[in-house]
């Protein structure tokens, strides 16, 4: 038996969406979303029927019928913190998202949207590894502020496929290597993945961890106090300040690798003092990665949409391939990494699990 699988990942400005039969892409297709319709919507959670309505018209002319799937599963939104795998959508993690108890993001539309086809269909409807994925170790949790406790936000569901399918590759198990794995994009995850867990990971939705194409990274803690105080900033602006307008864009007006690879081979000197700093800081937090497994690592993993640069994954192996081989993997295959968890459900490979809300 084939399953039809049908995968959505809400983005900002588009939702990406896909077909699949079984593991297999049918078609993967973004539709995009401009920004004077996205700014008809004050709240993130007002766009659904929107997003369904675009969704809907696009499956139209693809002759695509929901009640023609074996699953619908869509990106998890932010959430309760959890274990990592498939779950089945239900109501609390609807009520949750609904209501945005753990933040508002576009993602939190991929349940919400799944759900409603699924009805329509007949159909399960899944979420798969949402970036709230929560395996840390004890010791990974505390800041050294009591009241200060640190989040696990990450790449969890390119972390976890791009883990599982290299695993495949060498025909090891997963749960059996100790594993550094750095998503490479706008914003940077590095996690030490032990026993098929991600014990230590830097909470890269706000801008912890290394300095990427529009984060801040982890900055000087008294500076930026400071910084806040005098310029009397508000909310929205420190956060955009550590996620949205930092890193490369802040020191050099783009986001984009390729632009700064472009301006240094150009002799553009400030260019390349940051994009060797960027380097340097992610480098250092593979180096930190390595300690949770006392620096036992099979593998270190590029993976993310920069991990395509080859200037950038070069100067990262120089940094750090005296820790464990590096294997580059570029890309995010979200659509294809939920098409899979929906699969290893649907022949009982895997058992869906229930949301506690």
């Amino acid at each position: 038996m084939v399953h039809k699988i049908l995968t959505i990942n809400p983005g900002s400005t588009s939702t990406k969406i896909g077909l699949f039969q079984d593991t297999t892409e049918v078609f993967v297709q973004s539709i995009t979303h401009s920004s004077d319709d996205i700014a008809k919507f004050p709240f993130v959670i007002d766009q659904f029927e929107y997003r369904l309505e675009n969704i809907a018209a696009f499956l139209s002319k693809q002759n695509v019928s929901v009640s023609g799937l074996s699953a619908i599963v869509a990106r998890g939104g932010l959430l309760k913190p959890m274990v990592s795998g498939t779950y089945q959508i239900n109501a609390a993690m609807l009520d949750d998202l609904k209501h945005s108890r753990y933040g508002a993001h576009a993602s939190n539309l991929g349940a919400l949207i799944a759900d409603k086809l699924a009805t329509e269909g007949g159909c399960p409807a899944y979420i798969v590894d949402p970036v709230v994925v929560d395996e840390l170790a004890p010791v990974a949790r505390l800041s050294g502020r009591p009241e200060l406790t640190r989040k696990s936000i990450f790449h969890a569901l390119n972390h976890k496929a791009v883990a599982k399918r290299f695993a495949k590759t060498i025909n090891r198990s997963y749960e059996d290597l100790n594993l550094i794995i750095a998503h490479l994009g706008g914003g940077i995850s590095v996690a030490c993945h032990t026993s098929g867990n991600a014990v230590d990971v830097n909470n890269c939705l706000n801008g912890e961890g290394p300095f990427s194409p529009e984060r801040a990274g982890t900055l000087p803690a008294k500076q930026f106090a400071d910084k806040i105080l005098a310029e009397k900033l508000d909310i929205n602006t420190i956060s955009s300040q550590l996620a949205g307008k930092a890193g490369l864009v802040a020191y050099l007006g783009t986001t984009d690798v390729r632009e700064v690879e472009r301006r240094i081979a150009e002799g553009d000197q400030q260019a390349e003092l940051v994009y060797n700093a960027m380097v340097y800081t992610i480098a250092k937090s593979i180096g930190a990665a390595a300690i949770p497994v006392r620096g036992k690592v099979d593998y270190i993993i590029l993976t993310g949409g920069i991990a395509y640069s080859e200037q950038l994954t070069a100067k990262l192996k120089e940094y750090v391939s005296f820790i464990a081989p590096v294997v580059i993997l570029p890309g995010e295959n979200e659509l294809q990494a939920l098409a899979e968890g929906a699969y290893r459900v649907l022949i009982s490979e895997e058992i869906a699990k229930e949301y506690q809300g």
